[in-house]
């Protein structure tokens, strides 16, 4: 799976991947239908953010992003039927990954960045820090 700068790339992507992936799999003439829609958010180590998502035909099924929508809500994102600034707004930023070192990514930021201790001021302020001991 890749990482695209847009969401929309990353949709896009995830419906010609699940296009393809349907195609070897089936002798059918209709139409695949999606089940699930995946996603999953990164915050790089200069601070981009990046998405990545798939779609699936069973619920449950899912790679490397966590279930996001299901049913009828993921049909419509698959045909292109949906709102960006709605699936961002709804997106649950606990649910984020972190670059620490290349490749390796965890759900808190690194502190010893400019942008980690910026996200973990504004977690601080939510108090919504996971991982953290509170006294």
């Amino acid at each position: 799976m890749s990482m695209y700068a847009t969401l929309e790339e990353a949709v896009d992507a995830a419906r010609e991947e699940f296009l393809e992936s349907a195609q070897d799999t089936t002798d059918s003439d209709e139409a695949p239908v999606p089940e699930q829609f995946n996603l999953q958010k990164y915050i790089l180590q200069d601070g981009d953010i990046m998405w990545q998502a798939e779609f699936s035909a069973k619920e449950g099924e899912s790679i490397e992003s966590l279930p996001f929508r299901s049913g009828a809500a993921a049909q419509a994102i698959f045909e292109d039927d949906y709102d960006k600034r709605e699936l961002e707004e709804e997106w649950m930023e606990e649910s984020t990954l972190y670059e620490w070192d290349e490749g390796e990514y965890q759900y808190e930021p690194p502190l010893d960045t400019e942008e980690g201790a910026v996200s973990a001021d504004e977690w601080d302020d939510e108090d919504d820090y996971p991982g953290r001991d509170r006294d």
